[in-house]
C-alpha cells in the first residue's frame, strides 16, 4: 500500500500521519475544522495538539472527505460521539471496493451500546472492519518514543496484511481476531483513568491507585467478556497496558479530569477549558447502561457515574466503595 486516509486530524490523527509517512507512505490527514485545517497546512505542525512536532511533506491536510478517497486504508480517528456522522458523510465517498477500515477511537456508542467498529459496520456493509488500540499517547509516538498496539480484526489475515504497514522502528504492531476485546479494553480503561485521577486530586498515594487499579481490571475484565471480550485480551496491550499508562500519565485527559474532579471542580468547570474530549465521560454514560442491562455487577464504574452525572462527592464515593461487604478477592 502507498496511500493511507486519517479521518480526525486531533493530536492521535496527527500523530498516526506522522507514523505512516514514516513507512513512506503519502497520508491525506482530514480534520473537521477548516480553520484548523489551514493553520496546521501552512505551520507544518499542529500546535493545538502535538506542540514542536513538524510534519513530513507526505502528510496532506484537507477539508474535504472526498479527499481521502483514495486511500487503501482509512483510519477513523474522530472522537467517539462524531464517529456515526463522519462515517454517514465519509460513505457517500466512493470507495475503493474491498478498502479496509480501521477504529482508532475509544469509546461506546451512548443509548446504543455498539463499539466504534459495529458503528462503521451499518455505513460500510462489504468492508473489512478493524480496531487499533493500546498504551499509545500521541505526545510520545509523535516524537517516535517506542510503543506498541495491537491491529485487530475478524480475519486475522487482514490484520497480519496491515500489521508491517503499522510497524516502524519504534513502533512495533501485534494481530489479533478479538475486535471486540481490543475495542472494549481501550474505552473502559479511560473510566477507571478518571477514578485513578480522583485518587490523585484526593491527595491518597500509590498504594491507594495500586489498588484501585487492581480492582479495576477485574471488573474491566467482568464487563468486558460479558460484552464479548476475550479473557485473554485484555491481559494485553489493549487492555491492562492501556489501563496503567492511563491511570498514571500526566498525558491522560481521563486522569487529568478525575484530578480536578477530586479537588473539588464541577464537570462542567473542568470541560469548559479542556483541550480536547476525555472519552471516559461519555463512556461512563455507556458503559454504565451496558453493565445494568447485562446485570453486571461494576461498583467503580456505578461510582464514577455517580461522581459524573450525580453530583456525589468523590469522599463519598470512596466511603461506599471501600465500605461495601468484604468478600474473597
Amino acid at each position: 500500500m502507498k496511500e493511507v486516509s486519517i479521518l480526525g486530524a486531533g493530536g492521535w490523527g496527527t500523530a498516526l500521519a506522522v507514523l505512516f509517512a514514516d513507512r513512506g507512505m503519502r497520508v491525506n490527514l482530514w480534520g473537521y475544522d477548516a480553520g484548523q485545517v489551514e493553520k496546521v497546512r501552512e505551520a507544518k505542525t499542529n500546535e493545538r495538539y502535538l506542540p514542536g512536532v513538524m510534519l513530513p511533506d507526505a502528510i496532506v491536510l484537507t477539508n474535504n472527505l472526498e479527499d481521502c478517497a483514495g486511500g487503501e486504508v482509512v483510519l477513523f480517528v474522530t472522537p467517539s460521539k462524531a464517529l456515526r456522522a463522519v462515517a454517514e458523510s465519509f460513505a457517500k465517498v466512493k470507495l475503493q471496493p474491498g478498502t479496509p477500515l480501521v477504529s482508532c477511537t475509544k469509546g461506546i456508542e451512548h443509548a446504543t451500546g455498539l463499539r466504534m467498529s459495529e458503528v462503521l459496520r451499518e455505513y460500510f456493509p462489504g468492508h473489512a472492519i478493524g480496531a487499533l488500540s493500546g498504551p499509545n499517547h500521541a505526545p510520545e509516538i509523535a516524537r517516535r518514543m517506542p510503543a506498541a498496539a495491537v491491529v485487530a480484526f475478524d480475519d486475522l489475515g487482514m490484520a497480519e496484511r496491515l500489521q508491517p504497514l503499522i510497524s516502524t522502528p519504534y513502533f512495533r504492531s501485534y494481530t489479533t481476531d478479538d475486535v471486540a476485546g481490543v475495542e472494549l479494553g481501550g474505552a473502559l480503561k479511560n473510566i477507571y483513568a478518571i477514578a485513578a485521577g480522583v485518587c490523585d486530586g484526593l491527595g491518597f498515594g500509590d498504594n491507594s491507585k495500586a489498588a484501585l487499579e487492581t480492582r479495576a481490571l477485574v471488573e474491566l475484565v467482568r464487563l468486558g467478556v460479558t460484552l464479548g471480550g476475550r479473557r485473554e485480551t485484555f491481559y494485553g496491550l489493549s487492555g491492562v497496558g492501556d489501563l496503567i499508562v492511563t491511570c498514571f500519565s500526566r498525558h491522560s485527559r481521563n486522569r487529568g479530569l478525575g484530578e480536578r474532579l477530586g479537588r473539588g471542580e464541577s464537570l462542567e468547570e473542568i470541560t469548559a477549558n479542556m483541550l480536547g474530549i476525555a472519552e471516559g465521560v461519555p463512556t461512563t454514560l455507556s458503559a454504565y447502561e451496558c453493565a445494568q442491562r447485562a446485570k453486571v455487577s461494576t461498583p467503580i464504574i456505578d461510582e464514577v457515574h455517580a461522581m459524573l452525572f450525580e453530583n456525589k462527592a468523590p469522599k463519598a464515593a470512596l466511603v461506599d466503595l471501600m465500605s461495601r461487604d468484604p468478600r474473597a478477592e
